[in-house]
Parts: structure tokens; sequence; C-alpha cells
């Protein structure tokens, strides 16, 4: 199982990055994170309000930070430093309503020096279920005193199972 914790990051600019390869072929399936919409979620006419997905996405992509290892609070007060998103992407195919199980997910597809792809689907009870949004986060790992990009560490993404 991969890992991250708050301490691995403190090598900051000077680890060096793991490969796109290495990264892709660690897990098979992605992060799964359930979400119940609740009445707040949705719209008059009960249909989950569009900018809610982002903030679906945004609670898998912590869950499965913090499965890895990745406290974010810890992260910037204990190391000074932490992610943000430089850019996003949605496309909503079919609306979630009121009271439903959601399933959100979270799949490393890229890795860069500085930043990280991240894939983000929203399925209807199950990731066998139907398909709502399809989704794209770009996040780069930042010092957060000088406010410039770091290198991110190996050990964020690095497959420790071996």
């Amino acid at each position: 199982i991969p890992s991250l914790r708050a301490s691995d990051a403190s090598q900051g600019g000077g680890a060096r990055t793991a490969s796109v390869r290495q990264v892709l072929t660690m897990s098979e399936r992605p992060f799964e994170w359930p979400i119940r919409v609740y009445y707040e979620d949705t719209d008059l006419q009960g249909v989950v309000y569009y900018a809610n997905y982002f903030r679906y996405m945004e609670r898998a992509r912590t869950e499965w930070l913090r499965s890895l290892g990745v406290e974010q609070d810890k992260l910037l007060n204990e190391e000074r430093k932490y992610f943000v998103v430089v850019d996003t992407y949605a496309e909503f195919l079919k609306p979630a309503r009121f009271n439903e199980m959601l399933v959100a997910t979270a799949s490393l597809t890229e890795l860069t020096r500085a930043t990280f792809l991240i894939e983000q689907n929203i399925y209807r009870e199950s990731v066998d279920g139907d398909l709502l949004c399809r989704g794209r986060v770009k996040a780069a790992y930042v010092d957060a005193d000088t406010q410039r990009p770091l290198r991110i560490p190996t050990s964020i993404f690095e497959d420790r199972s071996s």
C-alpha cells in the first residue's frame, strides 16, 4: 500500500520525483469515498447543484491523501508545505438527487516534478453504477512561506508494498 507521512515531505525540494509509470502501477482501482446527498446539496428541483460536485471531489481527494498517510493540517503546520489546486475540469453527465448514495473516486494519473493530476469521477451507488460526473484536478506542491512550487518528494506516491 502506498503511504505518505507529513514527516516524509520535509525533504521537499531535494527528493527525486517518482516516475509516472511507477505511480500508475501502484493501484488498479481508484480510491472510493461514499457520499450521501443532503437536502442542502440540492437546488429547487431536488437536483445536486453543480458546484457541489467539486465539494464531493474535494472530500474524496482529502480522504485519499489521508489514506496515504497525509494529514494536510500537519503538513502545513509542521512542514510548512501544502497542496494547491491549479486547474480543474468537470463534465456533468447525469443528475444526482436528494438522499441518493454516491461514490466519489480519486486516482492519480500524472505526476510531474511539482504537480500531479487526479482523475475524479462520481457514480450513483457504486463504481458500477451510473457515471454522473467526470472530472480532473491538477494540484501543485507548494512551500507555504515562499508560495513557490516544490519538487514532490518520492515518498508521497511511491509504492511501499514491496
